[in-house]
């Protein structure tokens, strides 16, 4: 069954443009990543690939790009579940981006009861990296 799970809106003081263009590369998504969570690291602009402990191999691709609103994520064959990820952005004002982020996967019934909770803190934790991340470079 496709579960659907949906971080908060989070505020971004930077112009939409930025932050797309930095998020539509991989290589720089080694910023929000928990480096006692996560390792062995591999990217290039559209794909990525590292190994979470408990989880093993975890392989990612940028699939879908709508400039400056959309960047749309899948498993690109590492994953043990099918999921699409969405990061959408919302421009309210020069300094001023709203990020949305949802995570879409195909999870039985018991691995939902499992899963849910530590999949809902992945997303709040990655908008609150993304938040808290300067984009003035």
């Amino acid at each position: 069954m496709m579960e659907r799970f949906e971080s908060r809106i989070g505020k971004i003081k930077a112009p939409e443009k930025k932050v797309y263009n930095f998020l539509c590369d991989f290589n720089n998504f080694k910023n929000f990543i928990p480096e006692k969570q996560v390792s062995n690291w591999i990217s290039d602009h559209d794909t990525c690939s590292f190994t979470i402990g408990s989880i093993g191999d975890v392989g990612l691709e940028i699939i879908e790009k709508e400039p400056h609103q959309l960047i749309k994520i899948t498993g690109n064959g590492m994953a043990r579940i099918d999921f699409f990820l969405w990061i959408q952005l919302k421009q309210k004002n020069q300094e001023d981006t709203r990020i949305k982020i949802t995570l879409k996967a195909e999870l039985n019934p018991m691995v939902k009861m499992v899963a849910s909770k530590p999949l809902k803190q992945f997303l709040e934790i990655l908008v609150n990296h993304i938040e808290n991340f300067s984009f003035d470079m």
